[in-house]
């Protein structure tokens, strides 16, 4: 299957799941968080469906960048300053980390290494860890990183000037990652160190999550800011941090621990900070 019929099939796939949730929400009752969380689940259900129709987990990627976005636009209406400001901060970071995953999409016959790893270590164990570690458990904290913005934009409040704090944090959070995730691609088209050590990557190993972490910390400020303090604002900031360090930093350190010369790598990099560290380069 070529990248472009593969484009067109996720394509597809995604409106339909668009169509899935939003149809959800309409039919269901009762608060909007819960029908929001009702709705974020059928869509992504029908994701891992598809997933499995066409033996993919990577089907679901995009999901992560797409799903805010149509949760925030599907909230659209008579928007203040307030709103608009969190929407444009979330609207460049879910375009760029599309893009970013368009530039890497190989097609359908490609799927990531981190399921493929999964799948040979759990063995019949995997399609419970493809439903549940895969495609739910990233919805729930995408959705639980999204609601924030979900109620600035239902409250229609003024701009509370000191709420540019968190908006000025997601915004360069998504500047820092869009540049690590530049470096790396440079990187990789004329590798030659079994380690990229340029730019943000010469300090840190993980600046790219850095990046993503910072992102949602900054979407949870901005709504403590403008509406006040609510434990639910911040409990998925810390849901997604949780998951960088639980999961996908061990995993990709992992990786690449396997690569010679690893240990005086990690001795001279931070994880996170790209700030020189004590002994580093």
């Amino acid at each position: 299957m070529g990248r472009k019929l593969s484009f067109s099939i996720v394509f597809i796939i995604y409106l339909l799941a668009a169509a899935v949730g939003i149809g959800t929400y309409l039919l269901v009752s009762g608060a909007v968080w819960l029908k929001l969380l009702m709705a974020d689940v059928v869509a992504t259900v029908f994701t891992f469906i598809c997933s499995i129709a066409f033996k993919n987990a990577s089907v679901y990627d995009p999901y992560w960048s797409v799903q805010p976005l149509v949760i925030l636009f599907a909230f659209v209406k008579n928007i203040t300053l307030s709103g608009a400001l969190i929407l444009l901060a979330v609207t460049l970071w879910g375009v760029r980390l599309t893009a970013n995953w368009a530039y890497t999409f190989h097609g359908l016959k490609h799927q990531d290494w981190r399921y493929t790893m999964l799948k040979e270590k759990t063995g019949k164990w995997y399609p419970v860890i493809n439903f549940i570690g895969i495609h739910m458990v990233p919805t729930l904290v995408v959705y639980a990183v999204t609601l924030p913005a979900v109620y600035v934009l239902l409250a229609r409040v003024s701009f509370a000037p000191w709420a540019i704090t968190g908006l000025l944090l997601s915004v360069g959070a998504t500047a820092l990652q869009g540049t690590a995730d530049i470096q790396m691609h440079r990187y990789r088209k004329n590798k030659t160190t079994p380690f990229i050590r340029v730019g943000l990557w010469k300090y840190s190993r993980h600046p790219n999550y850095l990046g993503e972490i910072t992102m949602w910390w900054g979407v949870g400020l901005y709504a403590v800011l403008t509406l006040g303090f609510r434990w639910y604002f911040l409990i998925g900031a810390v849901a997604n941090t949780v998951l960088f360090f639980a999961v996908s930093i061990p995993m990709a350190d992992g990786r690449q621990s396997k690569k010679e010369g690893y240990q005086e790598y990690k001795a001279q990099t931070r994880m996170l900070l790209p700030i020189p560290k004590k002994g580093g380069k």
